[in-house]
């Protein structure tokens, strides 16, 4: 795996835990509504199925719930393990410049804002620092 991929692990957890909040807030609010009826239909008589409407909502929370936590745990320990490898580099614009990128999710124009220098000056740090990312994340392998 290319270190620009390895780095991007933590947004595509952050946007796939964000996904399932949503997802949570629409069967909440779809827990706290009451169905409607059609009456333009015939009417036909079944029997109850025992269990309330909401019933199979609310078990999907709660399953969604554990899912999100655990997604959230998961995301946690990726985050704490991505810095601390950033970190192990020896370069310290590098270390910045990785930080803002893949860790905080800045883009490329308010980085080279916060770190004073010209956009162009930051892309091509950008690619010496995933070189040396690069490089650091195959020493460790071995």
């Amino acid at each position: 795996m290319k270190a620009k991929e390895y780095l991007q692990q933590l947004q595509r957890l952050d946007t796939v835990i964000n996904q399932k909040i949503k997802e949570l807030d629409d069967l909440r609010l779809k827990s706290q509504s009451t169905g409607s009826v059609d009456y333009s239909k015939e009417r036909v008589q079944t029997s109850p199925s025992g269990d309330a409407p909401f019933v199979k909502l609310i078990g999907r929370i709660i399953d969604l719930e554990a899912e999100i936590n655990a997604e959230i745990d998961r995301y946690v320990d990726e985050k704490h393990r991505i810095i601390n490898q950033i970190q192990g580099l020896k370069n310290p614009d590098y270390i910045a410049l990785l930080f803002k990128r893949y860790v905080e999710f800045k883009k490329f124009e308010v980085i080279a804002v916060e770190m004073n220098f010209t956009y162009q000056y930051v892309l091509n740090m950008h690619g010496y620092a995933l070189k040396a990312f690069e490089q650091l994340i195959k020493s460790e392998e071995k």
